[in-house]
């Protein structure tokens, strides 16, 4: 299977363009730059009643980078999709040079759902996400949001708008507006970006970690990973 490099991948992503297809079946793919963009700003996440209620029961198990090759299989075995073979194999690639990554949400040991997407500075480009039990796509971008919170990044895009997404809290800016944010969030300016730079002050995909790592054999009456995840994203929508 033919895969397209990985530093083309994130030069495009840089400039802001990225690739599709027309199919899963289809043998070409072509760039894409819409002329309006969503984003969803980290600062107005919309966590509902429900959605606080479901993470805190911590009903679902949610894990980074375990299963990424099966996400990306997930949101490309549909109906309709413009993930093909080649898309797919090029993702896994990039996830293997440790830029792509993916959230899964576990239920009962089996995958529920999940999403991934491609880091670059201080911007998280989402991809698609998926859900096999109900709402369990909104988990994993509730703890998407959380991650990137606390990770210091400062842009999120989502490419384009949909209902799901502008229910819980995108916006769609015009294109040359999104360059503006994403030249910011990438340390100024694209050939930095590409590069791999980041702007000012740490800018860590692995810091949501390192958090709840830090709870283990705090003892009895410490709440669950999902009342973290409540508590960060409620403190700023």
């Amino acid at each position: 299977m033919k895969t397209l490099d990985p530093d083309l991948l994130l030069r495009a992503y840089s400039i802001g363009v990225f690739p599709m297809s027309d199919s899963r079946d289809a043998d070409d793919l072509y760039w894409v730059e819409p002329k309006r963009r969503a984003i969803l700003p980290l600062d107005r996440f919309h966590i509902s009643r429900s959605l606080r209620k479901i993470l805190k029961s911590d009903r679902f198990e949610v894990t980074r980078d375990r299963a990424f090759a099966r996400i990306v299989r997930l949101c490309a075995d549909r109906e309709e999709t413009w993930i093909n073979g080649e898309i797919e194999a090029s993702y896994i690639r990039l996830h293997e040079a440790g830029r792509a990554h993916s959230i899964e949400v576990w239920q009962d040991g089996e995958l529920a759902g999940g999403l991934y997407g491609v880091r670059l500075g201080a911007a998280f480009f989402g991809e698609s996400m998926v859900s096999l039990r109900p709402d369990a796509s909104k988990v994993a971008l509730a703890w998407l949001v959380a991650r990137l919170i606390v990770g210091g990044f400062r842009l999120l895009d989502c490419q384009f708008m949909t209902p799901h997404l502008m229910s819980m809290g995108a916006v769609e800016i015009d294109q040359k507006d999104y360059l503006v944010l994403l030249d910011s969030a990438l340390g100024g300016g694209a050939a930095g970006a590409g590069a791999g730079a980041a702007p000012a002050g740490p800018v860590e995909f692995e810091a949501l970690d390192r958090l709840l790592a830090g709870r283990d054999g705090a003892g009895a009456g410490v709440p669950p990973p999902g009342w973290v995840i409540a508590q960060l994203i409620g403190q700023t929508s």
